[in-house]
């Protein structure tokens, strides 16, 4: 993945917080796509080093860990062989109602429901 002039904290360096959402939704899709649907119940974030923009870096993530409901997930932000951001994580596989609770969770699930019967 690449972070662009929008993704900057400081000149020419991406801000932590974009740096730890990417490496939380890394780690969230591999638990969601080892158990559908999960939740992010806990992530630690170590940055290393300093994040350069318009740089092609590579967001990796595996299941360390799977017991019940919890996955253990490890996460890595690397620049070629150089370790910059990494991160643990614990996700909670959830039932499918936890996303329908609100307005937007059932538009969403009818939409979804809706694609599926047209077999679009």
């Amino acid at each position: 993945m690449t972070f662009r002039a929008e993704h900057q904290g400081g000149p020419g360096l991406v801000h932590g917080g974009v740096v730890g959402a990417a490496l939380d939704e890394a780690c969230g899709l591999l638990a969601t796509w080892y158990r559908f649907p999960t939740v992010t119940a806990r992530i630690a974030i170590r940055y290393r080093r300093p994040v350069p923009i318009n740089r092609e870096l590579r967001l990796s993530a595996r299941v360390t860990e799977s017991r019940g409901r919890r996955i253990e997930i490890a996460g890595e932000l690397t620049d070629g062989e150089e370790l910059l951001t990494e991160a643990e994580g614990t996700f909670l596989h959830v039932p499918l109602e936890h996303f329908l609770a609100t307005p937007e969770g059932r538009a969403a699930g009818d939409a979804w429901a809706r694609r599926l019967e047209s077999g679009a």
